[in-house]
């Protein structure tokens, strides 16, 4: 795509969760907006109520886990909701929990860009028939960044605010956990930051049945709303390209920017040995590209940023997870072939 540019600025596209490209102003327009909005509140919901029904009747949480391929059908459930329209409420805990927090991260960009007179749009969120009903959100940067202070401020708050929301939230989810039963396994990872949450809510004495460990509890709904925007938070601040990550590393080291993200592509592919998934995000990001558009050197970071660096950084090694679903990843498909080889 060919736009105009001023001088000194490349144009260069990118995918979720921020598009950057120089246009003209326009009058905004908000019937899309709108439109994804309503649709993705509506999946969530769905979503939602068939989460809360199985945890209710202790029912595995998502369909066929065991090969965890479910079909269109059981991930986006409509026949069941015909049958009993009024299971819709249901799912207000899970649409609110995880639109709330989907919804933090992008007005934390979008907020950051208004302040710095840059041209953004508001959210626009992906319905889809998932194990969450939906593929998140992003917002479109429409203008250049002049300067590493304002990359650095716009593509750091969104993380922040997903993430400040995910771990209050997270808090008190756990402490709606129960044990699982037979059949109920739930088919996801946890990272560190569940680890935490658990072990803080046990030493404050007010887990209740929190306590329970993480590997045999059944968490609430609300707990996997959560879960999601810790994995949306950890994808965002993979450092490379033009993930929220990505500008961040570009604004703390615009030279190294590129070898950044080259090492970050491999460690993808070699993460995709527990999770399968990694390999995809990998081919992503090599496709999305390795370069940034261009930002200013000078003035460069003050020391407090340099600082907030390091919180990006322990945000990442707490939502980050080698396996965030339990398909085994390339290395246990390995050792499935070289078992029927013997």
């Amino acid at each position: 795509m060919s736009e105009p540019t001023p001088p000194s600025f490349s144009t260069l596209e990118l995918a979720s969760p921020v598009e950057w490209y120089y246009a003209p102003p326009r009058a905004p327009h908000y019937g899309v907006n709108l439109l994804l909005l309503g649709a993705t509140i509506f999946s969530t919901l769905l979503v939602g109520a068939r989460l809360e029904y199985n945890f209710i009747h202790d029912l595995p949480a998502f369909p066929d886990v065991a090969g965890f391929y479910p079909t269109v059908r059981e991930l986006f459930p409509l026949h069941w909701l015909v049958t009993a329209p009024s299971r819709l409420w249901l799912g207000i805990p899970f649409c609110a929990t995880l639109m709330s927090i989907l919804l933090a991260h992008e007005m934390g960009h979008y907020l950051c860009c208004r302040h710095y007179g840059v041209q953004a749009t508001l959210p626009y969120f992906i319905p889809a028939p998932t194990l969450i009903g939906t593929l998140g959100a992003f917002i479109r940067i429409k203008s250049p960044i002049r300067s590493r202070a304002a990359l650095f401020d716009i593509g750091i708050a969104g993380p922040i605010a997903g993430f400040s929301l995910a771990t209050g939230t997270l808090f008190f989810a756990l402490m709606f956990s129960k044990p699982l039963t037979a059949g109920a396994d739930m088919p996801f990872g946890y990272p560190l930051i569940f680890g935490a949450m658990h072990w803080l809510l046990l030493h404050l004495g007010i887990a209740g049945r929190g306590a329970i460990p993480l590997d045999s509890a059944y968490v609430h709904p609300t707990a996997l709303a959560a879960w999601v925007g810790m994995f949306a938070t950890a994808l965002n601040l993979l450092p490379g390209g033009q993930l929220d990550g990505g500008h961040i590393v570009y604004a703390v080291f615009p030279r190294a920017h590129r070898w950044i993200s080259r090492l970050t592509i491999a460690g993808l592919i070699a993460a995709s040995w527990w999770w399968s998934g990694w390999l995809v995000w990998a081919v992503l990001l090599r496709f999305s590209g390795v370069r940034h558009p261009q930002v200013p050197l000078y003035p460069g970071l003050s020391y407090g940023r340099r600082k907030l660096f390091l919180a990006a950084v322990l945000m990442l090694a707490l939502t980050f997870m080698l396996a965030p679903l339990k398909d085994g990843g390339f290395g246990a498909l390995l050792g499935d072939f070289l078992s029927t080889r013997r």
